[in-house]
């Protein structure tokens, strides 16, 4: 994310200017600059929506926004929306000019058809304004409204113009210059017919790059889950049951990529205090929120397709159903949360035993939900040691964790882990493992070996080193891999009868 100069930053960017060796050419023609996909990388009456959409204000706001008077809508939504001016994306490169242009005596006016309230609170925590014009309620200050109150206080060809979207043409087409920022390839196009025109801030980030990174397809690893019943039923050589599974594992790819964008979007406020998350595309401003949602609802319609029958279906809606509550609140309930998330992990398992006939044991269930718990509260703590190294203290934001809840947290997980191996070790002496395996005793070295991983995640996440999510971390990390090919050899051998004595271990 380019963050917004603070207020030191600011300062050491007037001195840096002030004290610049290089003559600099006074112009009084005042400079103005558009704020919404210009000033700031995104749009505040869309970001008011999907603040009002994603609270529990929305119910209530609702009869309120039902109008078609675009200044009106604006100016309640800036009243009813919590949106936080000191986080947006703002563009810093341009900020910096900005600055620039006013250390050598421009006028800098903030024209813009945000409300009038949203405006004003974003030229007053930059200081660098000397006036804003904005919609009231009354005009929705755009286009060629825009252009004749500009023509209006400065008169035609006087001004300056800075912005960025088609409905901008109008505006460069009465002004001195045209200084064209983050637009698209169209608009650049059409504004290259005017007399003077500035393209120094005219890039724009590619949107491809950014929505395939807002699908978070390094996620996807945890798909993978719905091939366990199918290895487990020892069914690898059928290939109609690996077709089956495979679909469901792009259901769940497409279902999951959904589900992601809808979360960034409703935690837009929280990611953009995150020192990480600051930079997903949505918090950063690269990708717009229209377009997240618009992918968003595309990606659904396909996991929902991909679920080839009915019961792979309904455990697809379940798994969104529950994915959409937890993103849009039950996160915030502490414990709830991490049990919310052990049950999505387990949802992808019972996802690939109906899509493939066959059923997940009880055995692999007691098992799996164990070490989906203790994954769950990997991910929690490590989000929590991260406030705390971070220099934060108190709640962390949407969560409903408080940093001296670090300690038990990590009681429940090591507990958890623990748990996770006995119920394998009992497995292992079970009628059902000497049933479905030629030498179950060689299953003892996968109760080590699981426990060694965990142990290892939890250490890992003490230390500060965990990522978001621990599936993602282990899918990097290369003793993990280690410990999932001795797992698998493990298992074959077991599977296959491998005689004890070869090993040396007596029956």
């Amino acid at each position: 994310m380019l963050d917004l100069p603070s207020a030191a930053r600011q300062a050491a960017l007037f001195d840096q200017i002030t004290n610049d060796p290089s003559p600099v050419a006074s112009d009084a023609t005042p400079l103005c600059v558009d704020l919404d996909g210009t000033l700031v990388r995104t749009d505040l009456l869309v970001e008011g929506l999907v603040s009002l959409f994603t609270s529990r204000r929305a119910v209530n706001a609702l009869p309120s926004l039902l109008t078609l008077n675009r200044a009106i809508l604006k100016q309640r939504v800036a009243e009813l929306a919590n949106i936080d001016v000191t986080i947006l994306p703002y563009n810093e490169e341009l900020i910096a000019y900005l600055i620039e242009q006013k250390t050598i005596g421009r006028r800098l006016i903030l024209v813009t058809a945000a409300d009038e309230t949203l405006a004003r609170a974003v030229a007053s925590h930059l200081g660098i304004f000397d006036l804003v014009l904005s919609s009231d309620g009354k005009t929705n200050l755009k286009g060629k409204k825009k252009a004749r109150l500009l023509v209006d206080y400065f008169g035609k060809g006087a001004f300056d113009y800075a912005g960025n979207d088609r409905n901008d043409l109008v505006v460069w087409s009465e002004a001195r210059r045209a200084i064209v920022v983050n637009a698209k390839g169209q608009v650049q196009s059409k504004v290259r017919k005017l007399d003077d025109v500035d393209f120094r801030f005219a890039s724009r980030a590619s949107v491809f790059r950014y929505a395939l990174k807002a699908l978070r397809p390094h996620q996807w690893c945890k798909n993978v889950l719905v091939f366990v019943p199918m290895i487990m039923a020892h069914a690898v050589e059928n290939r109609t049951t690996w077709l089956h599974a495979f679909a469901m594992f792009l259901a769940f790819c497409a279902m999951a990529s959904c589900i992601y964008l809808l979360n960034d979007i409703s935690d837009l406020a929280a990611d953009r205090r995150h020192p990480r998350k600051c930079r997903r595309p949505f918090a950063s401003g690269r990708l717009g929120l229209p377009i997240g949602l618009m992918l968003a609802v595309l990606c659904g319609v396909l996991g929902f397709s991909l679920a080839l029958s009915v019961g792979g279906q309904v455990i697809i809606l379940v798994y969104a159903a529950i994915s959409v509550a937890y993103s849009l609140g039950l996160k915030e309930f502490p414990i709830l949360d991490v049990f919310l998330l052990a049950t999505l992990y387990t949802i992808r398992m019972l996802g690939g035993g109906v899509a493939t006939g066959y059923d997940v044991s009880l055995w692999l269930l007691a098992f799996s939900g164990f070490l989906f718990l203790s994954l769950a509260l990997v991910k929690r703590a490590g989000e929590m040691d991260g406030v705390l190294r971070a220099g934060g203290a108190g709640k962390a934001a949407r969560r409903g964790y408080l940093s001296d809840d670090l300690p038990m947290l990590t009681s429940f997980g090591c507990a958890s882990s623990f748990t996770s191996s006995i119920v394998l070790a009992l497995f292992v002496r079970s009628d059902d493992a000497m049933l479905h395996y030629g030498t179950p005793q060689l299953l003892w070295f996968v109760v080590p070996l699981t426990l060694f991983w965990q142990c290892r995640l939890w250490l890992s996440t003490t230390r500060g080193h965990m990522h978001d999510d621990p599936i993602v971390y282990a899918a990097t990390d290369w003793v993990s891999w280690i410990v999932v090919a001795l797992v698998l050899v493990v298992v074959a051998g077991a599977a296959l009868g491998l005689p004890l004595d070869m090993i040396g271990i007596a029956r």
